[in-house]
């Protein structure tokens, strides 16, 4: 990946929803690096912690379920409350149930849709009204190649994420003269600590392995991808320099689909 710029976000404060682990620690990482203050959000406050204490001094934890009215709110308020306003906004909290579609409950859907498209939309909410009143921001939603490609029992996580997408695109029109760009960062099947140690110890569902050998298979490179060339993706779009893209779905993806 590119190496960390550490002037590139001096200044700026950045938001990381599910920031404490995979990818989105990652991001949260790079964009430290690259000079940001970084509040990071999460679901378990041990995981946002350890965090915390990682990035240093310049970076602040949130804990709380961001699907539910009125918590997105609440991390608005405490970014703005511990670093003054917000410049970018990274949607990266979600995580589905993968699985054939017709083998899908009430509660899976419900899971799947939450976690990924009302996490994104109500943190666009809470975060766009501030970023108009300064005419300046940078929301990066976390997408998924998925959407695009339709791999292997990705159905009902393909309608989450491709919801947000199709948020991305919507926004980006209605804000594009706002000094707010708003686009998508689309993974591939990107190597995570926690998931390979979950299928190396068997805790993953069976069908798991079959799905990912389909998303391997599918990528030109030959290899899945890493959470760092994620971030380096993330980084760019966060930046200054990054202004005239905006709508834009940019595929981390090794050549699983081109354009």
């Amino acid at each position: 990946m590119p190496e960390p710029e550490p002037g590139a976000l001096e200044g700026r404060v950045a938001v990381v929803t599910g920031g404490a682990t995979g990818i989105g620690r990652a991001i949260s990482t790079r964009l430290s690096a690259d000079g940001a203050a970084v509040l990071v959000a999460g679901l378990d406050k041990a995981e946002v912690d350890d965090a915390v204490v990682a990035l240093g001094p310049a970076s602040e934890g949130f804990v709380g379920d961001l699907a539910q009215p009125g918590v997105a709110e609440d991390l608005h308020a405490t970014a703005t409350r511990v670093f003054g306003a917000v410049d970018v906004l990274v949607n990266n909290a979600g995580g589905g149930v993968i699985r054939p579609t017709l083998e899908h409950t009430e509660e899976t859907l419900q899971a799947t849709i939450t976690n990924n498209l009302w996490t994104t939309l109500r943190c666009c909410l809470a975060f766009l009204p501030a970023m108009r009143d300064r005419r300046y921001g940078r929301i990066v939603n976390i997408g998924a190649e998925s959407v695009r490609n339709g791999l292997t029992d990705h159905a009902v996580y393909n309608a989450a994420k491709g919801g947000v997408h199709a948020l991305a695109s919507g926004l980006a029109r209605e804000f594009a003269t706002d000094g707010i760009t708003v686009n998508v960062v689309a993974p591939s099947y990107v190597r995570t600590d926690a998931l390979d140690a979950a299928i190396a110890a068997g805790r993953a569902p069976a069908r798991l392995g079959t799905v990912v050998d389909d998303a391997v298979s599918w990528i030109p490179m030959g290899r899945a991808g890493e959470v760092d060339e994620v971030a380096a993706a993330v980084a760019w779009l966060a930046r200054e320099d990054s202004r005239f893209v905006t709508g834009q779905v940019l595929g981390v993806n090794g050549g699983s689909s081109m354009q």
